[in-house]
């Protein structure tokens, strides 16, 4: 019997299971049991199943009822065509029966998706040709990767290197990472907090000054977030920066083995052109999953919510880890991943639904494509190639990966798309020169 819930995703089922089955089930568990388990005064396979009874018969009974269980609820399930989302929660019935015994299964199921309509959805598309202003402030950059410092007999300045001694105490008393000696600090770069950078411009090497910060409400270390603290730093060097030239020397340093600086602009100007051409995708792919997630709505399962929501903290962790950070300083409450958790269960649920509706699956063809592009910046193409289809599993993410952007081109197919120029600073996500 189905009994319904509040919930539009879950399902109850009343289950009867015979008692007389989980004694069947355990004695197989036993006799299996018998044929592994050594126990002195007896053979192996020749214990009798009342002393294998006595010593494991209270595991293999729960063992056996699981089991039994768990076929009649497939057996249900199956007979319902419900398509289950995690794992049941079974409840025990208050029953007067000496044959059988009563529960309750709770379980979630998909949702049923019909696929919205998209003929409303605005979708921009990023617009930029790259050309020689692009190629010029990218040489910048590059040129700026390369920088070098010379000490500097003046006051320091925004871009230029201090090297500084520093300790730091709120209410008097010092705090974790409040101090540090010979610290290496690039003015402007935001790797320290603004105020502090601040209060060090136009130290020469050799001062010391005092000042006060307040620290955010809500920095990453939260015995310190919101409050006010004193820092005694001393400036120990200053350091200019000194970028290279634009010369033969650069250019293969760069990776063009003659030096010559017309192909070192080919060759920034082929790899700007693959970046913002994967750039705008990005772009386009993110509104394309907004448009179907807003045109498609639908209640993701607590079960797969719940399991999304423990990856995205575990994923968290890790990374904070391979920072040097320790998790125990940042929030991991769910309630925290909750949101973006169910709406990327929802968005794969959806995205899988219409793949399959619209068939929309990645052709041999189109993955071969996929891969080949990728394999234009790598200096050997073909050995790109031969490892992603020397693995099934990687040539699987590479599907899905492609079966993702037929349903972007499905969208736009469907969506009111428009052209909007961009900038290429914002595009490339740097920050202006």
């Amino acid at each position: 019997m189905e009994a319904s819930t509040p919930n539009p995703l879950e399902r109850r089922l009343d289950l009867s299971v015979a008692i007389a089955d989980v004694e069947k089930e355990m004695d197989k568990q036993l006799k299996r049991l018998g044929q592994k388990t050594r126990m002195p005064g007896f053979r192996p396979g020749k214990i009798p199943m009342n002393i294998l009874k006595k010593q494991y018969g209270e595991q293999a009974y729960q063992d056996a009822l699981n089991e039994v269980l768990n076929r009649v609820f497939q057996d249900a399930v199956a007979t319902g065509n419900h398509r289950i989302a995690g794992r049941p929660t079974i409840d025990p019935k208050n029953s007067d029966s000496t044959t059988h015994i009563e529960v309750t299964a709770t379980f979630e199921v998909y949702p049923e998706i019909t696929l919205g309509d998209l003929s409303n959805a605005k979708i921009e598309r990023p617009a930029l040709e790259v050309g020689e202003a692009e190629i010029d402030r990218t040489i910048e950059i590059l040129r700026q990767k390369s920088v070098r410092y010379e000490t500097a007999d003046r006051a320091a300045a925004k871009e230029d290197r201090v090297v500084i001694d520093f300790s730091g105490k709120v209410n008097g008393e010092p705090f974790e990472g409040g101090s540090a000696n010979d610290y290496p600090l690039v003015l402007g770069e935001g790797n320290l907090l603004e105020d502090f950078e601040k209060a060090i411009e136009g130290m020469r090497a050799g001062e010391s000054k005092t000042f006060d910060i307040v620290f955010p409400e809500n920095y990453f270390l939260k015995d310190v977030a919101g409050k006010a603290a004193t820092f005694e730093v001393k400036a120990k060097q200053v350091m200019a920066p000194i970028l290279p030239e634009i010369d033969a020397e650069f250019a293969k340093r760069l990776g063009i083995r003659d030096g010559d600086i017309a192909k070192m602009r080919s060759e920034i100007a082929n790899n700007l052109k693959r970046e913002v051409k994967r750039r705008i995708e990005s772009e386009v792919k993110k509104q394309a999953m907004e448009a179907l997630l807003q045109a498609t709505p639908i209640t993701a399962p607590k079960a797969l919510t719940e399991m999304e929501i423990q990856r995205m903290q575990q994923n968290l962790i890790k990374e904070l880890e391979r920072s040097g950070m320790s998790a125990k300083d940042f929030p991991m409450q769910r309630e925290l991943f909750a949101e973006q958790a169910a709406r990327r269960v929802s968005l794969g649920l959806i995205v899988a639904h219409a793949i399959k509706s619209e068939g929309l699956e990645a052709k041999p063809e189109q993955v071969r494509a996929f891969i080949e592009e990728m394999a234009q910046s790598y200096e050997k193409p073909e050995e790109l190639l031969r490892w992603y289809y020397a693995q099934p599993q990687r040539l699987a993410e590479v599907e899905d990966l492609v079966s993702e952007n037929n349903v972007v081109s499905w969208v736009l197919s469907k969506a009111k798309v428009t052209e909007k120029a961009a900038d290429f600073e914002e595009l490339m996500g740097r920050k202006p020169i």
